[in-house]
């Protein structure tokens, strides 16, 4: 969707109004007291129970739910969030939308990232996985500094676990191997032992996948979450054909956030990362990507 189609179909605020509660009504409303049937209270916005009469906001339940901002600032954020892949920053979306204040967009759009982040948790991969780890440069405090910490935990850096499920595809003819790429999550850990890389492989790894990793001693218990764990050692040849998916993600991912927000702090990376695994897990959405976006507004709670 470019800039006039969007214009077109969303200029007003009555118009992303309409929208949205068309798009909320195909997913549905259930209230506090289990019914799905209600009525509509146009001068209110809001759904009053056929059952118990409670009423809930267009708003409520969703991630725009306590936000004072339109529905047609929320609009042309979720379209600017949606139209590149590279994204914008916060102050960039506040210059883009014309308002005086910075704190209101910084929480609209984190709000969104954590929408996208909670949408795609509802997913396991599966079938081929390749799972590698890296560490992305994050703004470091002062008492960071002094402390001068190396090697693992240094300064100005997060490690992060990277997962790509990849379909191994065999020429029958020739033989010769190719690889596709299907769907990928991003997980920022907090420390570097085996207990959390085996958590991050229960959370988002099928039970029965093939998993592809490098010779970490982090790795050991992998096979007793997976149906079989493989384990190469680190090399030119291991990044560039068995770690081929998941090295070009990460890749990616550090140069797109560098690249658009500098300086990340360590806390916020993972929805930083939320946003670029969404958009990448969508890259031929197309035109689609703004609609999905709205369903995940609607579903991030």
């Amino acid at each position: 969707m470019n800039l006039f189609s969007f214009s077109a179909h969303f200029g007003t605020e009555d118009d992303c109004i309409n929208h949205f509660k068309s798009e909320r009504d195909k997913i549905g409303l259930t209230c506090k007291c289990g019914s799905t049937e209600h009525f509509w209270i146009k001068s209110r916005l809001s759904y009053e129970c056929k059952k118990c009469r409670s009423r809930t906001s267009l708003k409520s339940g969703t991630i725009m739910e306590n936000s004072n901002l339109s529905f047609l600032i929320w609009y042309k954020t979720m379209f600017l969030m949606s139209v590149t892949k590279k994204g914008f920053s916060a102050k960039e979306i506040q210059k883009q939308l014309g308002l005086k204040r910075y704190e209101p967009v910084w929480a609209m759009v984190h709000k969104l990232r954590k929408a996208m982040g909670n949408r795609d948790a509802k997913y396991t991969l599966e079938g081929m996985i390749e799972f590698d780890e890296a560490y992305f440069t994050v703004e470091s405090s002062e008492i960071e500094q002094k402390k001068g910490i190396r090697g693992k935990g240094s300064v100005g850096k997060q490690n992060v676990a990277m997962i790509a499920e990849s379909t191994p595809l065999e020429d029958i003819d020739t033989g010769k191997k190719e690889k596709q790429v299907r769907f990928f999550k991003a997980k920022v850990l907090d420390g570097h032992s085996g207990e959390e890389i085996n958590e991050a492989i229960k959370e988002s790894i099928d039970n029965q996948s093939i998993v592809f990793t490098d010779k970490s001693t982090s790795y050991v218990d992998i096979s007793d979450f997976v149906e079989l764990h493989i384990m190469e050692k680190s090399s030119k040849e291991t990044t560039e054909e068995t770690l081929k998916w998941v090295h070009i993600a990460i890749s990616n991912a550090k140069r797109n956030l560098l690249g658009n927000y500098h300086k990340i702090k360590r806390k916020y990376l993972q929805l930083y990362l939320n946003e670029f695994i969404y958009k990448l897990n969508r890259r031929y959405f197309g035109d689609r990507l703004f609609e999905r976006l709205i369903i995940a507004n609607i579903t991030g709670l």
